[in-house]
């Protein structure tokens, strides 16, 4: 029987990544799993989840600076009447969902990476589902 737990998030600034490792890691912890997977689902269209470095901040700030020079905010190109389309390019790369393993009631993750919520159109109020799966 999977466990669903939402976390809720505010955002604060247009486009920032907020770490929510220790967020998945609680909801893990609730469930009482010792073997299985968290699945960690972004149920917005203008933001995604990653998972990347998590000690050096820096890391996360050259992934959204980077996005913005491959896909800028104002561009002529666009077609989208609300006029956030760079945000949805940004969401659709970096996804909506991350499959995280947990063993021994605790997340496989690598010593430097940490889960990730990405917001590219806030600030606003976001909800993030996880479904914890026993093995």
């Amino acid at each position: 029987m999977p466990f669903f737990y939402p976390i809720e998030i505010l955002t604060r600034q247009h486009e920032e990544c907020i770490e929510i490792t220790a967020e998945v890691a609680k909801k893990v912890k609730l469930s009482g799993v010792e073997n299985g997977v968290a699945i960690v689902y972004v149920p917005h269209t203008t933001a995604g989840v990653a998972i990347n470095e998590h000690a050096d901040p820096s890391v996360m700030q050259d992934v959204r600076k980077m996005l913005g020079l491959l896909i800028p905010w104002d561009h002529d190109i666009y077609s989208h009447m609300e006029g956030n389309s760079a945000a949805h390019i940004k969401a659709v790369l970096t996804g909506s969902s991350v499959n995280v393993i947990i063993k021994d009631g605790k997340l496989v993750l690598g010593t430097w990476q940490g889960i990730f919520f990405c917001e590219f159109d806030g600030p606003r109020r976001r909800k993030v589902y996880v479904q914890i799966i026993r093995e």
